[in-house]
């Protein structure tokens, strides 16, 4: 079997760590990993596949020698360091939100669109966290009929502010356990006991750029260019995994029972929907796996074109960043 030398560029945040974690779990033909990062992480040691790998600087001579880069880092650094992963020959699979719009810069959800990835020029980008959870629950349903309007509220882990999130949301329910203030550093407000109805900064519409990822992208990902999307993104108080409100109409009506058996057999879902036993997807039994549940599947009685309404959730860490990132290098190895 062929093996193929992989860089992590990012590779001690929460994101890089997992895509250390998914590259061994799904045994990817790993020659030589390099794990990189930022001065302060230099010497730091990386487990993988029972050895310690030193952690080394992230700079351009360091993708030397590397076939692809899994980049898990923030827009600032993904375009600084992606003419040195091109110039080195590899193929960057970028997390951030650099490169997502760009015409030239193929956007994939393997189990959406996976014969775009064979389009790019050296980088290929990863979708938003919720954008993949929300589209692979309803990419069967656009197969049947393409979907014309989507409305959406997210209800947004922590952890997709990073580790930070986690420490903050620990840290404030132990402060306020012992009677003492919350600390607010990370999250704009308190997030323990609380929602916050914004993700990102807002536009002169009153979205926030967030929300907007879901039709921008989704219009991309799905070849939907008239896709409309009204979206509300929320961060609240759960350690991980996305959970999203979906209720959308499609050009021809679907019924409930086809939706559900089309969702079924769907690549990268699981459908959890027996209401009357209390089945329905929570954060909690989604956590730390790939697939995205999907439950409470329901005509819109608001709607006067036979929408449908459904409920969600993912690991945003993994299937919304990390094992869809490892997907696409799959993807390019064949």
């Amino acid at each position: 079997m062929k093996t193929y030398n992989v860089a992590i560029l990012g590779s001690t945040g929460a994101v890089g760590q997992e895509m250390i974690k998914v590259l061994e779990e799904r045994n990817f033909p790993v020659k030589e990993l390099r794990p990189l990062a930022s001065q302060r992480s230099v010497g730091k040691k990386i487990l993988f596949k029972g050895k310690e790998i030193d952690v080394q600087l992230a700079c351009p001579e360091a993708f030397v020698g590397m076939d692809i880069v899994l980049s898990a880092v923030d827009n600032q650094w993904a375009k600084e360091f992606a003419p040195a992963i091109i110039k080195a020959g590899a193929v960057m699979i970028d997390n951030s939100s650099a490169f997502r719009m760009a015409e030239d810069v193929p956007l994939v959800v393997p189990e959406i669109n996976p014969e775009d990835a064979a389009l790019h020029k050296g980088i290929i980008a990863n979708p938003n966290c919720s954008t993949i959870i929300a589209l692979t629950a309803v990419n069967a349903l656009n197969k049947i009929s393409p979907i014309k309007k989507m409305i959406v509220s997210t209800y947004q882990a922590v952890s997709g502010a990073g580790v930070a999130g986690i420490q903050e949301l620990n840290q404030q329910v132990m402060a306020l356990g012992h009677g003492k203030p919350a600390e607010v550093n990370t999250f704009p407000y308190q997030i323990a006991y609380n929602l916050i109805p914004q993700i990102g900064d807002f536009n002169e519409f009153g979205y926030t750029s967030e929300e907007m990822k879901m039709q921008n992208e989704g219009r991309k990902i799905m070849h939907l260019p008239d896709l409309r999307v009204n979206c509300t993104c929320v961060r609240v108080p759960i350690m991980r995994s996305h959970s999203i409100s979906i209720a959308l109409e499609c050009e021809a009506p679907i019924s409930v029972e086809q939706a559900k058996a089309v969702i079924a057999e769907a690549k990268g879902c699981v459908l959890k929907d027996d209401p009357t036993n209390r089945v329905y997807p929570m954060p909690l039994d989604t956590s730390d796996q790939d697939l995205v549940f999907v439950g409470r599947i329901r005509e819109d009685i608001a709607s006067d074109h036979g929408g449908l309404s459904l409920w969600c959730c993912g690991d945003q860490v993994r299937k919304g960043a990390a094992t869809n990132a490892v997907q696409i290098a799959e993807i390019l190895i064949k």
